[in-house]
């Protein structure tokens, strides 16, 4: 068991990692730092939601898991890292702020909507209900989690860049290039 625990961990922490680069999250950060200075509230508010919402993702995971046949979960996990990423490819972050808030409660509310529905938190729950393994899929994905919107608050002026727009733009290509293949070999098509 704890092979395949530590395999999911470590495999969900690179793809959550990989998932996220330039999420919406990451660039609503990114530039209200660019624009207001690093915060110590902001670092926080971001960390703490980029648990919590990772923690969400886990447990929906597990949830589905108790009533999802054996069988059904590859598919699950396929539909999951192509919804992940269509979101890379569809949906671009806006690249600087109008008119920056300074309140961490409107913050909040952007960043936890950013996330629960970012491709990070579609790789995440994908990958612990393809490996039924919610809880080392959502420590391993929430520590990538932590990572990026730490890069962010950090480094601001990286996420500024043409490149790692475009590498979000190719991540997502994969991201669904990876689904499409799960789900035709799940059906025997491949």
């Amino acid at each position: 068991m704890l092979p395949l625990a530590m395999g999911a961990f470590y495999l969900t922490f690179l793809a959550v990692l990989f998932s996220g680069i330039a999420a919406r999250d990451q660039m609503t950060i990114a530039g209200l730092v660019r624009v207001q200075g690093p915060r110590f509230g902001v670092l926080v508010t971001s960390l703490v939601l980029a648990a919590i919402s990772s923690a969400l993702a886990a447990y929906a995971a597990s949830v589905v898991l108790v009533t999802l046949p054996v069988p059904a979960r590859p598919i699950l996990m396929a539909i999951a890292l192509g919804l992940a990423g269509l979101e890379s490819l569809i949906l671009s972050p806006r690249k600087t702020f109008r008119e920056p808030t300074h309140s961490l409660g409107a913050l909040a509310l952007v960043l936890i909507a950013h996330q629960i529905t970012d491709a990070a938190r579609f790789t995440l729950f994908g990958l612990a209900v393809g490996m039924s393994a919610p809880l080392a899929a959502g420590l391993g994905g929430g520590l990538a989690a932590l990572v990026l919107v730490g890069s962010a608050n950090a480094f601001p002026a990286a996420f500024n860049t043409l490149a790692i727009r475009i590498a979000r733009r190719v991540v997502g290509g994969l991201l669904l290039l990876v689904a499409v293949t799960m789900f035709l070999a799940s059906r025997g098509n491949v």
